[in-house]
């Protein structure tokens, strides 16, 4: 979790509704297939897990998008998800959506996230704030980045878990 209040999953989907029209925010749902199905059935059920967001918030640089990223059941916290989400959301960002620069705000006290952002994306820290007790991090679009996002999401894509809201 990046920023935000961790909240009940009740919270989480009436979250997601409220998001549906607006268009500074893009927001994935996270959802995981039941272990009981077969892979790939028509009939297998999905369970959200969590979401992966980014917003166009910024009037200093339209093309600079704040990532954030929940895993609210448990049972997937730590086990890559969140770094599988963030490569294909960071990767539709920077190839629909045409960002150059992202943003995160994380609490201070969260070390996972922390650790996603710097050591697997190569986000470097720009600020901390004593107020909001977070920390944020930053990352350019480099053509060094885009090729590993592109790479990436081309190796993994058909094992991805991701679903558009």
């Amino acid at each position: 979790m990046t920023g935000s209040e961790p909240l009940t999953i009740d919270e989480e989907y009436n979250m997601q509704q409220s998001w549906r029209n607006d268009e500074d925010k893009c927001t994935f749902i996270i959802l995981v297939k039941t272990s009981s199905e077969q892979p790939n059935s028509l009939h297998s059920i999905e369970t959200m897990i969590g979401d992966v967001n980014f917003y166009l918030n910024s009037h200093d640089n339209p093309h600079e998008a704040e990532l954030e990223v929940m895993i609210a059941e448990q049972a997937y916290s730590g086990r890559g998800v969140a770094t599988e989400v963030l490569n294909l959301m960071m990767h539709y960002a920077v190839n629909d959506i045409g960002v150059t620069d992202f943003v995160v705000r994380i609490k201070e006290t969260n070390n996972a996230s922390i650790h996603i952002f710097e050591a697997k994306f190569g986000f470097i820290e720009t600020e901390r704030s004593k107020v909001f007790k977070e920390v944020t991090l930053r990352r350019q679009v480099t053509d060094d980045f885009k090729t590993g996002l592109n790479a990436w999401t081309e190796q993994n894509s058909k094992r991805a878990i991701f679903e558009p809201f």
